[in-house]
């Protein structure tokens, strides 16, 4: 399909991730939930963490309750453990992915199982409708191998987490916001056009070199975010180098959103409730 023959969406808004900390001292790159750029619907929160020292994550994530929403953790290098008040455990490693579905509400712990060395990934929070926003936790835990990857004519390189791209489906279901996650390797010079439904909300980040990305182009350095406009389809290109981006797209829900640190409602009241819930073990 040519460019031309369809609505390439330009870049509406480009911002800059900031030093971030959080759990017990993790140094981060937060680039959504930021005073300049909160949310964007239904995406609540985008952190990168990247070091190669252990100082800067060995205390990791202990204990902490979520509700009302989902958290996606995406690891490109480093181990990090996982475990839930329910008994549920497992080990997030290399190019791996977990979708969790905190719902009514669940207590876990995200803690590293290396002292040094670099870790590295990300972490999405999306948000839950308000009829689902007290459904039964679940997790999508997905094994590197399952995320299935598809080349490109001029060299670039797409994971496909959630979604379908190019005739590949991600291992991701279920989700009711209907979300795409593509993980891009764009070879300097080289293009990928990303067809989106007309009513999503869309955003890419480029975590590793500089791309261009819209029509007409913008360029998007390393560490920043393109919230990206009105269309049909993603237009991403390499930049003198290599360049590796996250889009993501998700039906908006066009719900109020109220938030007291780990908990994403509707209203006050619902946030009050989660609050006295928590404390009283109902989690």
């Amino acid at each position: 399909m040519r460019d031309e023959a369809m609505r390439v969406r330009p870049v509406a808004r480009l911002e800059a991730g900031v030093p971030a900390s959080d759990g017990a001292g993790v140094k981060l790159h937060r680039v959504i939930g930021t005073q300049r750029l909160p949310d964007i619907d239904p995406f609540l929160l985008l952190d990168e963490i990247r070091s190669d020292s252990g100082a800067d994550y060995v205390a990791g994530f202990p204990d902490h309750p979520h509700r009302g929403f989902e958290t996606v953790t995406y690891v490109l290098a480093g181990r990090m453990r996982h475990g839930d008040n329910r008994g549920n455990s497992g080990l997030l490693t290399a190019g791996s992915v977990q979708w969790m579905t905190a719902g009514r509400g669940i207590v876990h712990s995200e803690m590293p199982e290396q002292e040094d060395g670099l870790m590295w990934g990300f972490q999405l929070w999306v948000n839950l409708p308000a009829k689902d926003k007290m459904i039964a936790p679940r997790y999508q835990d997905i094994a590197p191998e399952r995320i299935p990857e598809t080349v490109l004519a001029d060299g670039a390189r797409v994971r496909v987490i959630a979604g379908a791209f190019n005739g590949v489906s991600g291992p991701v279901e279920g989700i009711v916001t209907e979300p795409l996650l593509l993980d891009l390797a764009l070879p300097a010079g080289s293009r990928a056009v990303v067809s989106l439904p007309p009513g999503h909300n869309a955003f890419a980040y480029v975590f590793e070199g500089e791309a261009a990305i819209g029509e007409p182009a913008t360029t998007v350095p390393r560490g920043s975010i393109a919230v990206l406009g009105a269309g049909d389809a993603a237009l991403l290109r390499g930049g003198a180098s290599a360049a590796r981006v996250l889009l993501a797209a998700a039906r908006p829900l066009g719900e109020a959103v109220t938030r007291y640190g780990p908990f994403v409602m509707n209203t006050q009241a619902e946030i009050r409730q989660a609050v006295a819930d928590f404390q009283a073990g109902r989690f």
